[in-house]
């Protein structure tokens, strides 16, 4: 795995910068047509899932749909939406000897283009709170015992997961696995409240 520009002043996960970088930015949204069709395709896919039973008695043409508008989504996001809205993207690269290696790459957030803050809140949220609503389809449809549509809310998950992980290892970086990030985020909140105690003894 590679990261190709490592810097820590890369574009922020939930905008987490210094107030004179964020003041400097500006607010509107540059890219409108990568906004709409950033949560277009990831929208109108939950949207034909939960209304389908409603519009059409042929499942075969709802199941067609909703991966149609899942791959549409999978594909706009991770060539187009990421690169414009928050200056991230990550693809697989084969090597000549066969390998496959996945490249992550991201663009500083104080060049000539800094993505502003709406864009990168608006993907951020999008990119966060449409694979949660497929899980939780996953569950109501095994729980609910509507087996034939788990294999369509299975796709949900897979695909916008991974773009989900991608731009997760782009801005985290590929030299931190998640898991360490993980580790050490619950570590220092142990000992943050550990201390906490003490102080209040």
């Amino acid at each position: 795995m590679m990261r190709l520009d490592s810097n820590e002043d890369d574009v922020s996960l939930f905008d987490a910068e210094d107030d004179d970088v964020r003041k400097s930015r500006k607010s509107k949204i540059k890219h409108p047509l990568a906004s709409f069709f950033h949560l277009f395709f990831r929208v109108s896919a939950i949207l034909v899932y939960l209304l389908c039973e409603l519009l059409s008695s042929s499942f075969i043409a709802c199941m067609v749909t909703i991966i149609l508008l899942l791959s549409c989504d999978f594909w706009t996001v991770k060539n187009i939406t990421g690169r414009l809205m928050v200056g991230l993207r990550w693809w697989n690269q084969v090597d000549n000897d066969g390998k496959s290696q996945w490249m992550f790459e991201s663009r500083k957030g104080t060049g000539k283009n800094p993505p502003s803050d709406s864009e990168s809140r608006l993907f951020w949220l999008g990119l966060i709170i449409c694979p949660v609503i497929w899980v939780i389809f996953a569950f109501s449809s095994l729980f609910s015992f509507k087996i034939k549509w788990l294999a369509v809310v299975i796709m949900g998950v897979v695909l916008q997961g991974a773009n989900l992980y991608g731009y997760v290892r782009c801005k985290v970086g590929s030299r931190t696995s998640l898991k360490n990030m993980a580790t050490n985020y619950l570590g220092r909140q142990f000992f943050k409240q550990a201390m906490t105690k003490q102080e209040e003894s």
